[in-house]
């Protein structure tokens, strides 16, 4: 579950170091390639509606099977691009490929485990999704160096035969046959209305999709603002995102062992005020200009560790009382995620003011209605 988990992070983050060499590579601006993410984000975000459902009445396995082998056929397409927006494309199937892992994984997770246990697990989940992170960008960028950023996408490819053998052979089917659904649009429909209208619900995924707003925020702007405006090398680039994934790693075991004493509903409150004290204080010192690489790279550590525990556990309270829908909540919740960073990734690369402004005000913005959002959240479950 882990390994089908770090699909995003290893697609997003593998190809970041490369962006100046695409951009010059397809004869397009840093700009343009910056897209392709936001694309792929939203590619993420509507496929996941798609897999909700047919993991919750077919089972969990039969639709990573298909998933799967579009992710590989759509990598190799971006390994051929000959253009941005061929690219473009093929990232988006890429992405449609991809979500089924990061959907299917929540609700497999939560097939097994109660909601505090689920916290727990999904917080185990967040190791790997954050040393990923850590080897992909250096990974990539050595690859770049041998192969060029076409390179990075065979590997890709290859990433994805791996797990298609690895679901074959290891993965267990975890939906009992009297817990699938019958499938059909009215269904579906209803399904994904209520869900919408169930506060609880949405108050939780919203406020963790804030979050992970601005991380995709972060992901989307970080190689034009420290190779570019900084003048760091594609390699040091990697380092860098890999201290900062460590800071992710970090704050979600450590919400890990604080679960064994502590509700999740009682963590994410203090996660929530650190994340919103990040976010204010780098773009504060942005609009200051004393946002130095030094100064940025503490705040998004601080920033880090806080989503290391809101993740997890703005996850585990959203899907605590969805019963036989947890393939259609996960993927609700995935989509609602993936879709504020999608927003948030198409904001940054559409702001071209020189600088960490950019990437601080999207910091400052989201993780502010985050904090809100969990008070919200809060707010409902104890009407509840």
């Amino acid at each position: 579950m882990g390994a089908l988990t770090a699909i995003g992070p290893i697609s997003i983050d593998m190809y970041l170091p490369a962006f100046p060499e695409i951009a010059r590579g397809l004869s397009t601006s840093s700009n343009e390639v910056e897209r392709t993410l936001a694309a792929y984000l939203i590619g993420m975000a509507s496929a996941q509606l798609v897999y909700g459902p047919l993991a919750d009445r077919f089972g969990r396995k039969p639709p990573l099977y298909g998933a799967l082998v579009l992710y590989i056929v759509a990598s190799a397409a971006c390994a051929l691009a000959p253009s941005v927006e061929f690219l473009t494309v093929s990232r988006i199937a890429q992405a449609m490929g991809g979500a089924a892992g990061m959907v299917i994984s929540r609700a497999v997770v939560r097939d097994h485990y109660s909601t505090q246990e689920a916290a727990r697990a999904l917080s185990m989940l967040m190791l790997i999704m954050g040393v990923a992170p850590i080897l992909a960008p250096i990974l990539g960028s050595h690859i770049l160096a041998l192969a060029g950023w076409r390179g990075i996408f065979v590997v890709i490819t290859l990433i994805g035969m791996v797990l298609l053998i690895t679901v074959w052979k290891v993965m267990a089917e975890s939906l009992p046959s009297q817990n699938k659904i019958i499938l059909s649009w009215g269904n579906i429909f209803r399904t994904y209305t209520g869900l919408l209208r169930h506060k609880r619900f949405a108050a939780f995924a919203l406020s963790g999709g804030m979050g992970s707003a601005t991380l995709f925020g972060y992901i989307a702007a970080s190689p034009r603002l420290f190779i570019e405006h900084f003048g760091v090398s594609p390699q040091t680039y990697g380092l860098l995102f890999g201290i900062n994934a460590c800071s992710l790693i970090m704050g979600s075991q450590v919400s890990a062992r604080l679960l064994r004493y502590h509700r999740p509903e009682k963590l994410l409150p203090w996660a929530l005020a650190l994340m919103m004290s990040a976010g204010v204080a780098a773009l504060a010192l942005s609009l200051l200009g004393v946002a130095t690489l030094p100064v940025i790279m503490g705040c998004m550590m601080c920033f880090m560790f806080s989503q290391g525990f809101v993740g997890p556990n703005s996850a585990a309270m959203a899907l605590s009382d969805q019963g036989r829908q947890l393939g259609s909540a996960s993927a609700m919740m995935g989509t609602i995620t993936i879709s504020c960073g999608a927003l948030a990734g198409m904001t940054v690369s559409m702001l071209t003011t020189p600088g960490p402004l950019p990437l601080a005000l999207i910091m400052g913005c989201c993780t502010s209605m985050a904090c809100l959002l969990g008070a919200l959240a809060r707010k409902t479950s104890r009407a509840v």
